[in-house]
């Protein structure tokens, strides 16, 4: 699911919240050592993302925020954040030449430079939260 999250919606903030959790508190930020990734540069997008990202000569920027039950991949294009809510048991993740996330028929795919080396960290915690919350309600990884 895509939102537009420019200008504050409360009814779609409680309808993210109910598909990947609600943020994670401060102090549990703290214990993960953040939760947010430094800002990737998008590469390519499926079809039905082309309308979020800049098609003009300009880079895409995303980032990716971790929830309890899922993620949030954030891309910006121009003066509006778009977000992409992805629950942990339709995420997919491919590291080859690009970095790419995929869930239900879409994909993001990343550029792999110093922004990603930056965020290897950050790729394990993902990888770490997804198996756990996948042991948690009995799923296959």
């Amino acid at each position: 699911m895509i939102y537009n999250r420019t200008l504050t919606n409360y009814d779609q903030e409680i309808e993210i919240n109910n598909i990947v959790g609600k943020p994670f508190s401060f102090f549990q930020s703290l214990k993960l050592r953040g939760i947010g990734s430094s800002r990737f540069i998008i590469e390519s997008v499926s079809t039905n993302f082309t309308d979020i990202v800049n098609e003009v000569a300009d880079i895409n920027y995303c980032n990716i925020e971790l929830r309890p039950n899922g993620v949030i991949i954030n891309v910006t294009q121009q003066l509006n954040l778009f977000s992409w809510v992805i629950p942990y048991y339709q995420l997919v993740v491919f590291d080859s030449e690009t970095f790419s996330i995929h869930a239900a028929g879409g994909f993001i795919k990343m550029v792999k430079n110093k922004n990603y080396s930056n965020n290897k960290a950050f790729i394990k915690k993902m990888y770490k939260l997804k198996t756990s919350y996948s042991a948690k309600n009995n799923l296959a990884v």
